[in-house]
């Protein structure tokens, strides 16, 4: 029995089972942040009833991965347990801003459990289509602050930043899995390609009007990205 029993621990400690383990734990996170980004756009939306419900759902979801085991992977345990907390937190406060009467607040909350999650991935090394859909967000937010300079003036930087934003969709859509061949996935990196064509040519003509007209379209798409995806 003492051999069985030694057996059958080695069996849970295999290559396969860590890895299951790993994947299942992933999973229930990306399930996470899917209900994080509906109740986001509950609340974008103005309704909040139906961010109230959104954001029950997103704690039962959340409470399926408190109550995982912490896979190996996560070997910053400082991290891990500052996140776990930090979106339980977050979660409170989200609800109870809500019922304040300031979803502003709340949706603050909800942005940086986005945050957490994305820090949690990358310190294991996890790379998931959410957290590249956030690092084109970040290159969008860099882009986007360069708008009010002369075209002469910044255009190196201009396409430096551009061309770091089209690098970085051009990654997420590498590795976006099954959401490559969803429908609304492909509008909305195909909208930005031809967006960020138009970019390119504005900036290259020193076009500042259509430099505008084509960031606005990008932006929006970009938000959108975050929203469904991100």
């Amino acid at each position: 029995m003492r051999i069985l029993s030694i057996l059958a621990m080695l069996c849970l400690l295999s290559p396969a089972a860590l890895a299951d383990e790993l994947a299942d734990f992933t999973a229930a996170i990306g399930d996470a942040g899917a209900q994080n980004r509906a109740a986001i756009g509950a609340l974008q939306s103005g309704n909040f009833e139906l961010a109230e419900m959104e954001l029950d759902r997103l704690r039962a979801a959340w409470r399926d991965v408190s109550e995982r085991k912490r896979p190996a992977v996560f070997k910053d345990v400082a991290l891990y347990t500052t996140v776990m907390t930090d979106v339980a937190t977050r979660l409170v406060s989200a609800d109870m801003m809500l019922k304040f009467g300031r979803p502003d607040v709340a949706h603050t909350a909800l942005a940086g459990i986005r945050d957490n999650l994305y820090d949690l991935r990358k310190s294991a090394g996890i790379v998931v289509l959410e957290d590249c859909v956030r690092d084109a967000n970040s290159a969008m937010a860099a882009l986007t602050a360069e708008e009010d300079r002369a075209l002469g003036a910044g255009s190196a930087d201009l396409v430096t930043k551009t061309q770091h934003y089209a690098d970085t969709l051009a990654r997420c859509d590498s590795i976006a899995g099954p959401a490559k061949d969803d429908r609304a996935f492909r509008d909305l990196i195909d909208g930005a390609k031809a967006n960020l064509a138009l970019l390119s040519k504005a900036i290259a003509a020193g076009d500042i009007g259509l430099f505008r007209q084509a960031l606005k379209e990008l932006r929006a798409l970009d938000a959108l990205l975050a929203l469904r995806f991100g």
